[in-house]
């Protein structure tokens, strides 16, 4: 009888214990085993968006029905929206090229205050907003040195600012980054030095690249629309061919994303990108370098087209001419260019998009925003294009660019007056070795 009633005191005990246990504990797991995002809270799930006209009008459609109707619709929509802005010239395209970066800037750090706001890091915030202010000043100032030199020799303000650009840029930041330490609490260290890097990672993604962006356009709208335009194709394409056809998956941190949507997408981005090339050279407005006319205030896209975009002849391997009946085929040698940008928005540009998963699988979360109805945030739209910009920069450093005579004369103006003379003497040595002053000096001869 004795042992019966200990048994039951030591069982009445265990369900006692097992009561007041947490759940975790009754799993016999603490929180940290369980759950491998350990002392990261959760961003809040963001609500749908989708307008009530649409939810209306799409009512009596399946869930995958109808996101692909309300992604097509937006799709359509933002494409209008990219015509207009491009009709409006390169100052506006600048305008929305740095309208985009500061939202995709705030979408991240806004990622990052949700996750940590609960341990009040002081300064957090205005701190990572006055980091991009100090590296859009140090980059648009590059900039208005770069392309903007006879405004700046023009107006002495400017040319004081020019001068000592990088030494206020480094003051400035080096004012946040005193701040910075200054605000460390010594419980939060460590989480403070990783927000710390959060945002510097986070300028270096969405501000550097942005900047590349810019540079581009200022060769020639076509090296902004074409690579753009690439991009969406294939997003557009790929999702197309994955949604009708789509049956392999392609990896496992897109698991929407399937090979059959990846190799079409491919090819009609390299099709596409042709085609659109072929169309754009043929006007100056896209060809043309961006140049800034100091005497109107205004930008200029008026030139001579180089080579580049002039149709030249090019034979066709045998066998396509076997197949084509064509021996020649008149290309601009900028289509030529074009496919290497349409692989490289098809092949490595999705990696952008899968960085961008991975990020947000690490945080719970689907889009960075919901700004944008049945596509999220505008980081979820520009995940590829920052990739595909810093690929087209690289491209044009390799193989367009040559030197530029502006920034060369800018370049000598800036020297002092004994300089610019021993260089001239010795470009008249050069020039007179080579036969071309003389054969200048005889012309000039004849026609007097």
């Amino acid at each position: 009888m004795a042992t019966h009633f200990q048994r039951l005191s030591k069982g009445q005990t265990a369900l006692n214990i097992l009561i007041t246990q947490s759940p975790s504990e009754k799993d016999g797991a603490s929180d940290s085993e369980t759950k491998p995002d350990t002392g990261l809270p959760e961003v809040p799930v963001t609500a749908d968006d989708t307008p009530e006209v649409l939810n209306k009008a799409l009512s009596g459609l399946s869930s995958r029905w109808k996101n692909w109707w309300v992604r097509g619709i937006l799709t359509l929509a933002m494409i209008i929206f990219f015509f207009i802005i491009i009709y409006l010239g390169p100052m506006v395209l600048m305008m929305i090229v740095l309208c985009v970066q500061i939202k995709c800037f705030q979408e991240i750090i806004h990622i990052g205050y949700s996750v940590y706001h609960s341990y009040h890091l002081p300064w957090f915030r205005t701190l990572s907003w006055y980091f991009l202010l100090c590296v859009n000043y140090f980059f648009y100032g590059e900039t208005v040195t770069d392309y903007f030199s006879n405004l700046v020799q023009r107006e002495e303000p400017l040319r004081i600012l020019s001068k000592y650009h990088r030494l206020i840029s480094f003051t400035l930041y080096l004012t946040g980054f005193c701040m910075f330490v200054l605000s460390l609490v010594k419980k939060h260290y460590r989480l403070q030095f990783y927000m710390f890097g959060w945002t510097h990672v986070t300028l270096l993604i969405v501000v550097t690249q942005s900047h590349l962006i810019i540079h581009n356009l200022f060769e020639g709208m076509i090296w902004f629309i074409v690579p753009i335009s690439c991009v969406i194709c294939n997003d557009i394409m790929a999702y197309m061919f994955g949604f009708f056809f789509g049956r392999t998956p392609l990896i496992k941190l897109s698991p929407k994303k399937t090979w059959e949507g990846f190799i079409g997408g491919f090819f009609s981005t390299v099709v596409f990108g042709i085609l659109l090339s072929y169309v754009m050279s043929g006007y100056s407005f896209f060809v043309c370098p961006v140049e800034f006319n100091s005497d109107h205030n205004s930008f200029e896209v008026d030139c001579e087209p180089s080579d580049l975009f002039q149709l030249q002849d090019y034979a066709l391997p045998a066998a396509l001419q076997s197949l084509t009946g064509w021996p020649t085929v008149r290309l601009y040698p900028f289509q030529i260019h074009s496919i290497a940008l349409s692989a490289f928005a098809s092949i490595m540009g999705p990696f952008g998009g899968f960085f961008a998963s991975g990020f947000k699988r690490a945080f719970k979360i689907k889009d960075f925003a919901n700004t944008i109805p049945g596509h999220g945030g505008i980081m979820d739209r520009f995940d590829c294009q920052y990739l595909m910009a810093t690929f087209v920069n690289v491209y044009i450093a390799s193989f367009i660019r040559g030197p530029n005579p502006a920034k060369v004369i800018q370049q000598l103006l800036a020297l002092r007056l004994d300089q610019q003379l021993h260089i001239f003497n010795s470009l008249k040595t050069h020039l007179t070795e080579r036969g071309l002053l003389e054969e200048a000096d005889d012309r000039k001869c004849r026609v007097s």
